[in-house]
């Protein structure tokens, strides 16, 4: 005999309704948690249920589905995008690799798991084809099926590759970042280790945050010509946003990024608008050569992060 299953206090799933899963979200709504947050527990737990009922544990309706969130929950933290200005004084801030690192993210906007599953073979053809993420070491296939289509790479980043394959002893396989054992380096050790302390030093003696500074005899003083850190899909909302404000049409903004929200002309796109991608690179590779001839010196490498305009796409910009 087939057992029944149990949510995890004990109650029978055939015993739950919607005033029980509402009284979940109303709970967890009291954390202060952003409401698309609650939007996105309440389509997990819609999910669950929905299951359920396909594996024959549930017979009624979908105990979810008439549930809503709490309307006056918080809304979602505002987002950052990087301008082009800012990505080249990230570059000059931020040591190798963090730089090179930072150049895939801003001009081919690839997800910080698949920065860290980069490898080798996946870049050739003038494209770096996605074939995987590693999350908390785990490698993973990519976000959805679209995420793996080939991204196109402008001419300063074939070059900053190129070098970065140099300085790595002209490799053909394995990992394109790699740690000191030659495993794939770890996104967050390197935002931890290396761009942080790249970004937050003193304006008095330069030194970073933290250890390094605990014995000075004066107070740490971020310095503020020094760009912030908002993380690597800051960039990637970046390449969106400078994309947009470049005149690229929206559509091909969503190819380029590999958008998978927009379901009707995803599969359009993907398979027939390989000369609009490239010719929306272009554009972006035109417009980032005319801003890093007039830049800070080049290559040294840091992070920052420009607050969109309010005019951009929400699409484009998250």
């Amino acid at each position: 005999m087939k057992p029944l299953a149990t949510s995890a206090k004990g109650t029978l799933i055939k015993d739950i309704r919607c005033a029980t899963i509402q009284r979940w979200l109303d709970t967890v709504s009291q954390k202060n948690l952003a409401r698309n947050t609650l939007q996105r527990v309440k389509a997990f737990l819609s999910g669950a249920f929905k299951e359920a009922r396909r594996l024959g544990y549930l017979d009624t309706e979908n105990p979810a589905k008439d549930c809503r969130v709490n309307p006056h929950a918080r809304r979602p933290a505002k987002t950052y995008a990087y301008t082009l200005q800012e990505i080249f004084e990230i570059l000059a801030a931020l040591p190798e690799p963090a730089a090179t690192v930072f150049a895939v993210a801003s001009f081919a906007g690839l997800r910080r798991g698949e920065l860290e599953g980069l490898e080798w073979p996946d870049f050739h053809d003038g494209h770096l084809w996605v074939a995987r993420s590693i999350w908390n070491g785990e490698v993973l296939l990519p976000k959805t099926e679209v995420s793996a289509s080939p991204v196109p790479t402008v001419k300063l980043l074939v070059e900053r590759l190129e070098l970065h394959r140099v300085r790595s002893g002209n490799l053909d396989n394995g990992p394109i970042f790699r740690n000191t054992l030659g495993k794939h380096l770890s996104m967050n050790n390197l935002i931890n280790r290396v761009i942080r302390p790249a970004l937050n030093q003193c304006r008095h003696c330069g030194l970073a945050q933290g250890k390094a500074h605990a014995k000075e005899d004066h107070v740490f003083e971020r310095d503020p010509r020094l760009p912030k850190w908002y993380g690597f899909h800051a960039a990637r909302r970046g390449l969106g946003t400078n994309l947009y404000y470049l005149g690229v049409p929206d559509k091909t903004i969503q190819a380029i990024l590999r958008h998978s929200n927009v379901s009707i002309t995803l599969g359009y796109y993907v398979k027939t608008a390989s000369p609009e991608v490239l010719a929306g690179m272009n554009k972006l590779e035109d417009a980032a050569q005319i801003i890093e001839k007039s830049a800070v010196p080049a290559v040294r490498d840091s992070y920052g992060t420009v607050k969109p305009s309010l005019d951009a796409s929400p699409e484009l910009v998250n």
